[in-house]
């Protein structure tokens, strides 16, 4: 049996995020496109001899005690009935509160770990049960495709998801901004826009699919998180323009932000716009 594994965990980003106004049990349905994209955290789990206990350490970020990972592991023991205890080294490169889905992604990959060192078989229904008590986005990480990369149609809170093929010809540059958006305070900001009766036009998400594969210069994708954060933070409408400026023809924030992405229509673009705006922001090619 293996006693160690190591996993990359990819970043996804959100192509269109229409927002429902909330249920009675005060979450929210959405409707999106999730990919993800060639920018990952590297994971190393490895088995120890102690029993009931799940140890992680992150150089890179301060995690707080209780995290996505500590919660998939409390989750999958209780589950299986295994106590196996295990070491967790993350290397972060996904920062945290940039709508990426970086600890979830941590969170799917350490749960397919935990799966092969304890030799249990990792059925839909027990991945399903672990996301449920972990985070909505675990969901797309666990089901979207091999290895935790692909893309899919998410509906739901999250849980709904229908695996679609990804686009491979899709060159895009990732803009960090100095902010650190929660997703609740961001939630709530969208609560407020439905409430003042914001009005903003979506595609039928019946549609989203078909849009995805047409020329991504006539997308009609919206995130209905950003204009609700643009108002509030500068920096990330400036991140914007200067995305739009440095030649993405299509441009948007991901999840609930605050990270901002440009897709391009070459190689060659997208690392002219890098070497343009690493003069100004914190950016990566994915």
């Amino acid at each position: 049996m293996l006693s160690d594994i190591s996993v990359r965990c990819y970043a996804k980003v959100n192509i269109g995020l229409r927002v429902l106004p909330k249920r009675e049990d005060g979450f929210h349905n959405i409707e999106s496109i999730f990919q993800t994209v060639n920018f990952y955290d590297d994971l190393k789990v490895r088995l120890l001899t102690e029993r009931k206990i799940c140890k992680v350490d992150c150089a890179e970020m301060k995690l707080p005690a209780q995290n996505t990972l500590t919660a998939t592991y409390e989750a999958f023991c209780q589950l299986t009935g295994k106590d196996a205890g295990v070491q967790a080294s993350v290397t972060k490169r996904i920062p945290a509160g940039g709508g990426l889905g970086g600890g979830s992604s941590n969170a799917a990959a350490f749960l397919r770990a935990l799966a092969l060192l304890n030799g249990v078989d990792l059925t839909d229904a027990l991945a399903d049960a672990v996301a449920e008590r972990v985070g909505s986005d675990v969901f797309f990480f666990l089901h979207c495709g091999k290895n935790g990369t692909g893309a899919a149609l998410v509906s739901g809170r999250g849980e709904v998801v229908a695996p679609i093929a990804p686009r491979t010809d899709l060159h895009i540059v990732l803009v960090f901004p100095d902010v650190h958006s929660s997703t609740k305070e961001a939630y709530a900001l969208v609560d407020e826009a439905f409430e003042s009766g914001a009005d903003v036009s979506y595609p039928d998400f019946s549609e989203y699919e078909g849009i995805y594969r047409s020329s991504v210069t006539t997308w009609t994708f919206v995130n209905s998180f950003s204009s609700a954060l643009i108002k509030k933070y500068p920096a990330i409408a400036q991140a914007l323009a200067d995305v739009e400026k440095s030649g993405a023809i299509w441009s948007d924030m991901t999840g609930s932000g605050a990270v901002v992405f440009g897709v391009y229509e070459a190689a060659e673009a997208s690392k002219k716009a890098l070497a343009e705006l690493q003069k100004k922001w914190n950016c990566s090619l994915a």
